[in-house]
């Protein structure tokens, strides 16, 4: 057997994978087991998630004004369950009425808007894009860095801004702020605008494993292997022959996703390798640390994804966990996870805690509304039953 030193050979390498590999990846099978604590961790951000569609649904039209009806007729695709008027009862917080004509000799039609606490967090929500830029910059440089020639659809990175935390003018304001990293072609919405990287910022390249394991090397003393973490919770079985080749796979030379990996056959163990480190680094700068899969199968021709790329996933379920809430498949980083709840928060995470303090605002305003009606129901109440006591008393006194 090779020893897999890190004075190894290229050529040794190569022997010791084929030696170590001898049945096709696309053959190994793991079955997907269900994990509550990470399901729920999706299921806890279903409300916010559901307002936070309605809000943008309202923002991109044009005044940032809707006829209340044409809201409604959105319901089915904005897959809100319960009617819009309904909606905004229980979220006051957000919108509010107003009266207009949808043409100017129809009658005066109810319209909705954002109303001043929701324009209130929006000028907050530019803020802290503002001092979260530098960041928001190394994320883009990263997402190039890691793509095939360093270029990715312009169009596509609009698609995952939220996922990423970016801001919606991102194309527009941002990326010309910074003319010696990025370079646009195109002309964004076309399908054909594509960004460039210009210059390679060694600060960038490299991966959170590496940073990891150069970090447990100076607090350790001694020089620590990059590595992923692979560790399934407790109840989890996979059989034998697949956990003797994962121990096999993760002692192969860990490859950084900022690699040049040209040369790599798509088959390849090696390429697998690169495949997971790519995933893992993508989802470590998302902001939940979790991507829809179909999000992530856009940019397989950029990453150079197989066209079965989603079996990585399960079969490496020790790093990755694929839920199916909300109908949509969902990779989440395992390690990124205590619990449901994340691990390390991405500072521009700051904005969805303030769009949930806006709607939990909103929320104990309605209670509030509530408890108030029901005392004045319950007021005049008491005192329709004292005056129809009086009545009677009063009715007795005549009689007699």
């Amino acid at each position: 057997m090779f020893s897999l030193s890190r004075k190894a050979t290229p050529k040794t390498l190569i022997l010791w994978s084929r030696l170590q590999f001898t049945v096709p990846i696309s053959s190994l099978k793991v079955v997907w087991r269900k994990d509550p604590r990470l399901d729920q961790a999706i299921q806890n951000d279903k409300q916010w998630r559901l307002c936070a569609r309605v809000v943008r649904e309202v923002l991109n039209e044009p005044g940032q004004v809707i006829p209340l009806r044409y809201l409604e007729k959105r319901r089915e695709r904005l897959r809100l369950p319960i009617k819009i008027e309904t909606f905004l009862a229980r979220n006051p917080g957000l919108f509010e009425y107003c009266m207009d004509r949808i043409k100017p000799k129809s009658d005066p039609v109810r319209f909705v808007r954002a109303s001043d606490r929701l324009n209130q967090f929006l000028e907050e929500e530019q803020r802290i894009y503002s001092e979260n830029e530098p960041l928001i910059v190394s994320k883009l440089c990263k997402l190039l860095m890691m793509a095939k020639n360093r270029v990715v659809c312009a169009d596509k990175l609009v698609e995952v801004k939220r996922e990423f935390g970016f801001p919606n003018d991102l194309l527009v304001n941002l990326v010309p702020k910074y003319p010696e990293c990025f370079r646009l072609y195109g002309t964004p919405g076309e399908g054909k605008s594509y960004l460039e990287l210009v210059s390679w910022n060694d600060n960038f390249g490299k991966s959170v494993i590496e940073k990891r394991a150069e970090e447990e090397s100076r607090l350790m003393g001694i020089r620590v292997r990059p590595a992923f973490n692979w560790k399934l919770p407790p109840g989890f079985y996979i059989k034998k022959e697949m956990r003797e080749w994962i121990r096999d796979w993760m002692e192969l030379p860990y490859i950084s996703p900022y690699d040049d990996v040209s040369h790599l056959e798509q088959a390849s163990p090696e390429m697998e390798k690169r495949t997971v480190g790519v995933f893992h680094e993508l989802l470590s700068l998302s902001l939940y640390k979790r991507i829809p899969v179909p999000v992530l199968g856009k940019f397989c021709e950029e990453y150079r994804f197989s066209n079965a790329f989603s079996s990585v996933f399960t079969r490496h379920s020790g790093i990755f966990y694929i839920s199916l809430k909300g109908g949509i498949q969902t990779a989440m980083l395992r390690e990124a996870y205590k619990g449901e709840e994340l691990i390390d928060i991405d500072p521009l995470l700051v904005i969805k805690d303030k769009f949930v303090e806006l709607l939990d605002e909103g929320h104990r305003q309605r209670v509030e509304n509530i408890r108030i009606k029901r005392e004045l129901v319950r007021k005049e109440m008491e005192f329709m039953a004292a005056t129809s006591k009086e009545y009677d008393s009063d009715e007795q006194n005549a009689e007699l």
